[in-house]
């Protein structure tokens, strides 16, 4: 992380501390409520520039014999971390996500999630994750990220007309 930061300001318009966050989209795989085969996670913002969330590891997320396949918790990961810029002003994506398996993370268990911003330069957002099992003090998994504040509209517009809400996207016209 770079030694000169950005000051961290909370937007004004986010969400208050203890409050459910609003979906990165409705189809998203890690919050969106309407995507068929997601986590469904419910994100709730947290003082400062944090963001919570439990998951329960269901029996579909096995990877290993009984417990959470990496990739299901890189994606829960990815998905929690990228929600904390919204904390501070424009969406941002992932540029670079490095997690830590520190414990085997058996099926059947709640799964508890905190990503917290460490600092900002320019449109680089330096995020850090936690996973624990109810006890904070015992961390199963750590995360590491980079998320780069980007112009939506821009960023997605040539691959809008391929989401499952293109039409809400594109303002009702219809898909080529």
């Amino acid at each position: 992380m770079p030694d000169e930061l950005d000051v961290l300001e909370r937007h004004p318009k986010t969400s208050e501390p203890g409050e459910l966050m609003r979906p990165h989209n409705m189809t998203c795989f890690g919050c969106g409520p309407e995507s068929p085969h997601g986590l469904h996670l419910e994100m709730y913002a947290g003082e400062g520039f944090s963001v919570d969330a439990k998951m329960p590891v269901q029996q579909w997320m096995e990877g290993g014999p009984g417990v959470i396949h990496g990739g299901i918790l890189s994606s829960a990961f990815d998905d929690v971390m990228g929600m904390t810029p919204r904390l501070i002003g424009p969406a941002a994506v992932t540029a670079h996500l490095q997690v830590d398996f520190l414990q085997p993370i058996p099926v059947g268990k709640t799964l508890h999630l905190h990503a917290e911003i460490l600092g900002k330069q320019r449109r680089k957002i330096y995020v850090e994750g936690v996973a624990h099992l109810g006890d904070p003090d015992r961390p199963v998994a750590r995360a590491n990220g980079l998320f780069v504040q980007i112009d939506v509209r821009a960023h997605f517009a040539d691959h809008v007309e391929n989401s499952a809400k293109a039409a809400e996207y594109l303002g009702g016209k219809p898909q080529l």
